[in-house]
């Protein structure tokens, strides 16, 4: 339903309208919000957070950020909560959670209101007295737990605690109210009500191929919880078979007539190494409620499905499966993202060169800090993405071009430098394992010198395996350069696995000058095409 790298997706319906906010991590600004009408047709309408009072990500770790964002509404105001997590590796998260709200998804934002740091995964429940609830995972750093499950302590439990919107404070007792199901790692707390029941959905399991929706009611909101008859709502860790794979964390939606609906994060792995390319990507199941009061999947059974009934009758709308930017606007296209800083006029421009992008060069690629890199999310199993730049680098400190890019330990870059010997040329920068392995190599070797003047620069994955091309100015074929690569290393299961890193792959522009001049790079054109063949 969102394709590409779309984690953790909370939805929340006002009137007619539907709205999902995903998990954007380490890339800026923060919170994706897409928005529909009919449940089968989304767009991009909004990233909430793009100021540094609201997120400031600098330093942060690859796959930390900005995590499982929840977006309510109530009291003529959007709600949205969220968590910036500091730390990854190690005994501690160091996760801090936030209130920001708007009367209008398109409109300004607040500055964030701090509410505690004890878990990540927030959530916040509007609640028929007007009570207001807040909900998070709790994060313990010892070996032994007292409220969560014993195979993964440092999930331990779901918190509750009210939340007083006049204060704008939490008040009143912490309680522990769900250790999950025996799955592990309960995370992703939402609740809703109906009928005499107040309902908790949570994911388990982790974000990999153990992954599920678990579900339970209870007659109060402190519990006690009860599981449902299938224990998780949705999850397809035992059908190795299923094309959705990695099914949980999601959330409750109702049509205005009545039709249940839940989404849930997933992933597409492609064969031989069942590595999810696209990411951490959002799935919606048509739903059921059985005369026992409990939620269950339309088609039966636990496993979601690729083919989901609409709500009504509705026409697909069909997108291009090329998209050009010629970066003539005063604004960079809402598809485009870059890493971490809340401070973009350091490394980009639209106005420094008309009709051009025009990066500066800053830390290395792969920075924790400040990187010129301006990426779009890869949708495609198979596709291509092209640019034409003008860079004239001096030394081989500075780099430019294109890149698929995961984070500084998973990427493969295209980059126009400078060789003692031969010149200005076009080389190969490959990174393709987690720390330890994490160190470059150097596929096409010193390079190819190329001529002065603009360059034309290509890449073109195919499932598992990426090609790079460049071309001169004026010059119609294209030349391959290096070897076939591994482009599916640039996943969630490539280097150390799954749970090493959980976020998804972009393709993009990068610029960057170590000696700490800045040497800019200016690019004039990007596309990016769905090939034959991609789903």
């Amino acid at each position: 339903m969102l394709p590409g790298f779309n984690p953790d997706p909370s939805i929340c319906r006002v009137g007619n309208d539907y709205y999902i906010a995903t998990s954007t991590f380490e890339w800026y600004p923060g919170v994706q919000i897409h928005h529909s009408r009919d449940l089968v047709n989304w767009t991009l309408v909004r990233r909430p957070l793009e100021r540094a009072s609201q997120l400031d990500m600098r330093g942060n770790p690859d796959s930390c950020g900005v995590w499982a964002p929840c977006l309510s509404y109530a009291d003529g105001l959007f709600w949205l909560v969220y968590t910036d997590v500091k730390r990854f590796d190690g005994s501690f998260k160091d996760a801090h959670n936030y209130i920001v709200t708007s009367p209008t998804i398109d409109g300004d934002w607040s500055d964030p209101i701090y509410v505690n740091s004890s878990g990540f995964d927030p959530s916040l429940f509007h609640d028929e007295d007007g009570r207001k609830w807040f909900l998070n995972m709790q994060w313990n750093h010892r070996r032994e737990t007292f409220y969560g499950d014993a195979g993964s302590p440092a999930f331990d439990g779901i918190l509750l605690q009210e939340w007083d919107a006049e204060a704008k404070s939490l008040i009143g007792p912490v309680r522990n109210i769900f250790a999950g199901s025996g799955q592990g790692l309960v995370e992703g707390p939402h609740l809703f009500r109906r009928k005499d029941w107040i309902y908790l959905t949570t994911a388990e399991g982790g974000t990999g191929y153990d992954h599920v929706v678990t579900m339970a009611r209870a007659r109060s909101i402190e519990g006690p919880y009860d599981l449902h008859p299938h224990g998780h709502l949705t999850t397809s860790k035992d059908d190795p078979d299923a094309i959705l794979q990695r099914a949980g964390h999601g959330q409750y939606v109702e049509t205005p007539d009545g039709q249940a609906y839940h989404t849930h994060l997933t992933g597409r792995p492609l064969a031989p190494y069942r590595r999810c390319t696209l990411g951490r990507e959002t799935g919606l199941q048509k739903c059921v409620w059985r005369e026992d009061d409990w939620l269950y999947l339309e088609q039966g059974g636990v496993v979601p499905v690729v083919e989901v009934p609409a709500p009504f009758e509705t026409a697909t709308i069909e997108r291009p499966a090329r998209i050009e930017t010629d970066f003539d606007g005063a604004d960079l296209p809402l598809e485009f993202q870059w890493l971490r800083t809340p401070a973009p006029d350091r490394i980009f421009s639209l106005s420094s060169r008309a009709g051009h992008l025009r990066l500066f060069g800053r830390e290395s690629i792969g920075s924790w800090f400040e990187q010129a890199l301006v990426a779009r999310r890869q949708e495609h199993h198979r596709f291509r993405a092209e640019t034409v730049v003008e860079f004239t680098p001096d030394t081989y400190q500075q780099a430019a071009g294109l890149t698929h890019y995961y984070n500084r330990y998973k990427f493969h870059a295209l980059a126009v430098t400078a060789h003692e010997t031969l010149g200005r040329v076009v080389t190969i920068l490959s990174c393709a394992g987690d720390f330890p392995e994490g160190k470059l190599s150097f596929p096409a070797d010193s390079g190819m010198a190329v001529p002065d003047g603009p360059l034309h620069l290509a890449l073109e994955v195919h499932d598992n395996d990426l090609q790079f091309f460049w071309r001169p100015q004026g010059a119609n074929d294209w030349q391959t350069l290096g070897p076939v690569l591994d482009g599916g290393v640039v996943s969630d299961e490539g280097g150390r696995g799954e749970h090493g890193s959980f976020t998804g792959a972009f393709v993009g522009l990068f610029a960057f000058d170590i000696t700490g001049r800045g040497r800019p790079a200016d690019f004039d054109s990007f596309a990016y095409e769905a090939l034959d063949g991609a789903r």
